[in-house]
């Protein structure tokens, strides 16, 4: 008996050896698979909720992800979410649209160039909404029309005026709408070397009536004191009648100039 004890050992060895040498490789084929599903993800630009990463798949059906049938990000997806979240008062910041989106932070600049992308992203949201295409009409119908959008764009969004007015305008969308305006005043007969001018009165007139629209319905409070302010609040109109009525005088009156210039 004590000859066959060295082989039996010998071989006792060579199976434990077997063994460890099967599990490794099974080991390194678990950990490469590993590594290409997550190469796979990286290339398709996330990772699906609910996914467990903590295991390696076994079959192959497990390991093919299909893509989704719709972009998660673009910019226009973007732009949406930032404005959706103005709307409702939310910051609207890179980490807020990410949340909104269910995105890391990070992949919304393959998308955007930061903050000011997203804020000439929603600018350019904003002017699909609320945009007047050159009709047939004269060039004051058109400017009517427009003043009467601009006005309820700044009013729904007051929050947005301090962003928008302090970055250069770059979106294909407002440049062309801008570009729309020019249109209409030169061939309204208005010289080109004041058409620019015309176009910041206009502006201007538009966020000014815009966030006086949203201002509240007491704008005035003097209390006592006032020689002529108080007397004449007394039967004034109040909250949107007053906004409205003021708006629409104003319009006149900015149109009417415009026209006498015309004739000048």
């Amino acid at each position: 008996m004590a000859v066959m004890v060295l082989p039996l050992r010998g071989a006792r060895r060579c199976a434990r050896r077997s063994c460890r040498s099967a599990s490794g490789g099974a080991r390194i084929q678990k950990r490469m698979v590993f590594v290409n599903e997550w190469c796979s993800l990286l290339c398709t630009g996330g990772m699906p909720e609910g996914r467990d990463f903590s295991t390696v798949p076994r079959t192959e059906s497990e390991r093919v992800m299909p893509r989704p049938s719709s972009p998660l990000l673009s910019p226009e997806i973007i732009g949406a979410a930032g404005l959706e979240l103005s709307r409702a008062g939310e910051p609207f910041g890179v980490n807020a649209i990410a949340r909104r989106l269910g995105v890391r932070p990070s992949s919304l600049y393959n998308h955007v160039d930061g903050m000011d992308g997203i804020i000439e992203l929603m600018r350019g949201r904003l002017i699909e909404d609320y945009r007047v295409g050159p009709g047939e009409g004269t060039w004051d119908d058109f400017l009517v029309e427009l003043l009467r959008r601009q006005r309820q764009m700044y009013a729904d969004h007051p929050q947005l005026v301090p962003l928008l007015i302090g970055k250069t305008i770059t979106h294909p969308a407002v440049i062309a709408a801008y570009d729309d305006l020019a249109t209409v005043l030169v061939d309204g007969g208005f010289p080109e070397d004041e058409v620019l001018t015309v176009i910041a009165i206009i502006d201007a007139f538009a966020i000014g009536f815009g966030l006086d629209l949203a201002s509240p319905d007491e704008v005035w409070e003097p209390g006592e004191g006032t020689r002529t302010l108080g007397r004449v609040l007394e039967g004034a109109e109040r909250g949107t009648a007053r906004a409205d009525r003021t708006f629409e005088l104003g319009v006149g009156l900015l149109v009417d100039s415009l026209r006498a210039r015309l004739r000048r």
